[in-house]
């Protein structure tokens, strides 16, 4: 985090979460390390489906 970062306060059993809100434009590209795994699962969940049809 950095100065400025907005966050969310969650209250637990365990105490007090400090979760931070990430803007939408700060995740552009996040998946870029992923993207092949991601292609995968989202085809093999469209054949789940077919077969499920």
């Amino acid at each position: 985090m950095k100065k400025g970062s907005r966050v969310k306060f969650i209250e637990t059993d365990g105490g007090v979460l400090l979760v931070p809100v990430i803007p939408l434009e700060d995740l552009f590209g996040a998946d870029k390390d992923s993207k092949e795994i991601v292609y995968q699962m989202m085809k093999e969940l469209r054949e789940e489906r077919r077969s499920d049809g």
